[in-house]
């Protein structure tokens, strides 16, 4: 019969190292009340045995798991891409690791995604993007410090919320266009969440602002390609057409710019495209993109530092952290071939 060499475990440690095992414990918890000599000797006798902690029964000790749970809401969008990025490092300093959630499985309404990250206990919870209120949501905040990126739909009272400026990024889009000289510079606005309902507004906010009319350049969209295409699609067919186009994200936007291209519309000669997001794709050579940046990374970066903080003070009051936009102009804004 073969024998099953077991792994080594503290007591081993411990008696390899001439201790005791209360004092192996104090030496992996990096406690200062351990001589020089001892300390050595625990992990001179850790390397020699191959010994590894059972991290799951150490933060069971500790009450913490080191483990954020983040909701995605479309892991299919660059920009949450580009926001982990900024997210991840920030976390990762402070000992926390990413655990990555797909939104698209919640949509159902059940939450299931949430249910699994409550019932792990995880340290803390992060929501990315647009989603519904629901009552396990509100619940799980209240159960774990959480923080809201890139989103206004929720509104908890200990949740902090990170995120872009949307009105004044939809105010830049509409200015850059509007001082190229468009006066029909048409919409293709989300149709859900708060993030597109502030954009939107702020579109017709801008517009009115300049005297420019609204009235039959405004089509709703999902937030996809396939969304953006078919709302181009119908604006195109208005007569008159519009000269400019500002959809919700750059995903839309890539499908307005392919509807206008099967339209026989070159891009910027015979029609203006800005998208929102400045996202990887907006920067392609071929896609040249005019877009708002809604500083992705550096949402992550402050979102990560909301997420420690949260954590170190759970029942503050929520807070809202707005960054600012830029506009990054590109290839596929021009001034309108009519003036």
């Amino acid at each position: 019969m073969t024998n099953i060499e077991r792994p080594p475990t503290i007591r081993t440690v411990a008696e390899r190292a001439g201790v005791s095992k209360s004092l192996v414990s104090l030496v992996l918890h990096d406690s200062p009340n351990v001589s020089d000599e001892k300390r050595a000797a625990v992990h001179a006798a850790i390397d020699e045995l191959g010994y590894r902690p059972n991290l799951s029964a150490r933060n069971l000790s500790r009450q913490r798991t080191d483990i954020v749970g983040v909701l995605i809401n479309d892991l299919r969008n660059p920009w949450f891409v580009d926001c982990l990025e900024g997210m991840a490092p920030v976390l990762e300093a402070h000992g926390l690791t990413m655990m990555l959630g797909d939104g698209r499985a919640d949509r159902s309404g059940d939450d299931t995604v949430v249910r699994k990250f409550t019932e792990l206990r995880l340290d803390a919870l992060v929501l990315v993007g647009t989603r519904s209120p629901t009552p396990l949501v509100a619940d799980a905040a209240t159960s774990m410090p959480t923080v809201i990126v890139a989103s206004r739909d929720l509104e908890l009272p200990r949740a902090d919320v990170v995120a872009n400026d949307d009105t004044a990024g939809s105010a830049l889009a509409v200015a850059h266009l509007a001082e190229l000289g468009h006066c029909r510079i048409a919409h293709v606005a989300g149709s859900f969440g708060a993030v597109s309902a502030l954009r939107a507004d702020s579109y017709r906010a801008a517009m009115a602002s300049r005297g420019l009319d609204t009235d039959g350049l405004v089509e709703a969209c999902d937030l996809t390609e396939d969304g953006g295409y078919d709302a181009a699609r119908r604006l195109l067919a208005r007569t008159p057409r519009p000269t400019a186009v500002y959809a919700v994200n750059d995903i839309a936007a890539v499908g307005v710019m392919t509807a206008c291209q099967e339209a026989g519309l070159a891009v910027p000669q015979d029609i203006s495209i800005v998208g929102y997001d400045n996202t990887s794709i907006a920067q392609l050579r071929h896609v040249s993109l005019t877009s708002v940046d809604n500083a992705s990374a550096s949402v992550g970066r402050r979102a990560a530092a909301a997420v420690i903080d949260r954590i170190a003070r759970p029942t503050a009051a929520g807070t809202l952290d707005l960054i600012a936009p830029t506009l990054q102009v590109r290839g596929s804004t021009a001034p309108p071939a009519d003036t």
